[in-house]
């Protein structure tokens, strides 16, 4: 390891970044370093702006793949090198216009018959009924199950921020049943290592990426043509909230989000919303004849 890698590390350790957001903004380092063939320390100014045009022109790159490259740029540059170039202040990634992908209730419990090992199937049962990320399911620790008071502790939370999320009772008896299978002291969804480890005594919890692909397997099998993935289970969780009438308010508490307007873009993606909104509209204009 570098010792410019290794100041970077450190850097995001202090900064408190998530084990998963050092990754990427690791690799993203690696892609340019690479592209040049010589140490990000060497990289001029001017090779950071062709490469950022580089990315948009010639490899055309998704927004989320841009707006990570840019994040993990500018730290390393700003924060490690202590080199605020006005380079870094003009790249923006393009907004994104997108709704997310909604899977409707019929088609998540579709989806989540297709997948028959326990882990996977609680797992993602768990990650739809409570609204988490792939992150805060597969981290999910016996001690973050409150049964007395029916709630889920969500200590992982995306910035650190922890919450508290509804746990409904099949879910609690979904995951009692699993969890006595094996029975670890700390994890709900233990993963085995290279070894084969039995999972009471597994060092770790199961793989995100395992998870995904275990999620792309069952939504092949289902027959389901939407480009879903783990985190729509999320969106349609929102959704089919926000469809049966819970607050928005409530629902961005739920979620962890800190600003309404996050929660606010399920509104455009209910069908009763549209409904309703039709009704009244139908309504204001009959008293105008």
């Amino acid at each position: 390891m570098t010792p410019l890698r290794q100041r970077m590390i450190e850097d995001m350790q202090l900064r408190g970044f998530a084990p998963q957001t050092q990754r990427s903004y690791l690799s993203a380092i690696r892609q340019l370093a690479g592209h040049y063939g010589k140490s990000p320390a060497e990289i001029s100014e001017e090779e950071l702006r062709q490469y950022f045009l580089y990315l948009t022109n010639e490899k055309k790159v998704s927004r989320s793949t841009c707006t990570v490259t840019l994040c993990a740029i500018k730290f390393l540059y700003r924060h490690t090198l202590q080199r605020d170039w006005p380079t870094l202040q003009l790249v923006r990634p393009r907004r994104a216009r997108k709704l997310p992908v909604i899977l409707s209730r019929e088609e998540v419990a579709l989806l989540l018959g297709c997948l028959r090992l326990p882990h996977y199937k609680v797992c993602l049962s768990t990650i739809y009924a409570c609204g988490l990320r792939i992150q805060e399911g597969v981290q999910l620790q016996v001690t973050d199950i409150d049964s007395a008071r029916m709630l889920l502790h969500v200590r992982q939370g995306k910035g650190d921020k922890a919450r508290y999320v509804p746990l409904p009772q099949r879910t609690l008896e979904q995951l009692r049943s699993y969890w006595s299978s094996h029975r670890h002291p700390r994890w709900i969804f233990p993963a085995p290592n290279s070894q084969r480890v039995a999972l009471p005594t597994a060092t770790t919890h199961l793989s995100g990426g395992v998870l995904r692909k275990a999620f792309m397997a069952a939504l092949k099998q289902s027959g389901l043509t939407k480009p879903a993935t783990v985190h729509t289970l999320r969106h349609s969780y929102a959704t089919h909230l926000l469809e049966a009438g819970v607050n928005l308010r409530v629902i961005q508490a739920y979620l962890g989000h800190r600003s309404p307007s996050s929660t606010a873009l399920y509104t455009h993606l209910t069908d009763r919303a549209e409904v309703k909104a039709t009704e009244i509209i139908n309504q204001l204009t009959d008293q105008l004849s």
